[in-house]
């Protein structure tokens, strides 16, 4: 299976597992940086260059060597799943695609006749009923995870906690786990640990949003959008996130983590 979602700079300053939604485009802009002391021009998830990836099979080989050596500082980021899968629903089925048309082609039309979800488009400026819908994607989303119907799950949307196993069950180790909640904090201990070819200023590093401006902005508070059926859905996809990266599953409205990780505890329970 090797390391699928990995990337490593082609300095081999550091490797970097990859966790859709928790600003891996940022991420990946600041490892890019580090080595060429630029930023990619477009989004680094299309970078054929300059970053190794394991979607790469020129990559392959390197990263794997490295991993299993452990020759690099080992990281991955998190993020609230409550926040996440809100992010993923206004990202990826209300908003346009970077090629201008919806994700995943029918999948949008799909949601709309078997879910009842939607999604409002640029000529009505995206009016909708977000809770609502948003309620009936979680519907969809629980299918996709529990019975792989009416598809297989979606990286977007699979919990985090899948990414990060298949990095530690097939070799590898982590040596920090951050979180998007308190990135500048986190980034900056993994700076601190590496030493890049490129200097690398935090605090002058903007952020990359991928995905703003090409959707609807959020109406409402986050914890507008979970009920108590809401809650229960996302703690049957998500117990095991919530569990391992301290997240506080009682309270949608606070997005920070009740602690830091415990990467022993990560690697037991993520790596059996």
């Amino acid at each position: 299976m090797g390391f699928p979602g990995t990337w490593m700079t082609e300095s081999e300053s550091v490797v970097y597992r990859v966790v859709p939604k928790c600003a891996c485009s940022t991420i990946g802009q600041i490892l890019y940086y580090s080595d060429h002391g630029r930023f990619f021009d477009g989004d680094i998830h299309d970078a054929a260059e300059g970053l190794h990836k394991w979607s790469r099979e020129d990559s392959q080989p390197l990263i794997e060597a490295n991993v299993k050596r452990h020759a690099s500082f080992a990281f991955t980021c998190v993020r609230n799943p409550y926040t996440r899968i809100l992010s993923s629903f206004f990202d990826k089925i209300c908003g346009i695609q970077r090629n201008g048309k919806r994700y995943r082609g029918n999948l949008v039309p799909l949601l709309m006749q078997k879910y009842g979800v939607e999604v409002g488009s640029p000529e009505d400026g995206f009016e909708f009923d977000q809770i609502r819908s948003f309620r009936r994607f979680l519907l969809f989303v629980r299918d996709t995870i529990r019975w792989r119907r009416p598809m297989e799950p979606d990286i977007h949307w699979s919990a985090m906690s899948g990414h990060i196993s298949t990095f530690i069950v097939n070799g590898g180790r982590y040596d920090a786990i951050f979180f998007t909640e308190a990135f500048n904090e986190g980034m900056q201990g993994v700076l601190d640990a590496i030493e890049t070819p490129k200097r690398v200023n935090l605090k002058k590093i903007p952020k990359f949003n991928e995905s703003e401006g090409h959707g609807p902005v959020r109406a409402h508070p986050v914890e507008d959008y979970f009920d108590d059926l809401s809650m229960h859905l996302i703690y049957e996809i998500y117990k095991r996130d919530f569990q391992l990266f301290r997240y506080d599953f009682e309270n949608p409205a606070n997005k920070m983590p009740l602690g830091a990780v415990d990467l022993d505890e990560v690697h037991a329970k993520l790596g059996s």
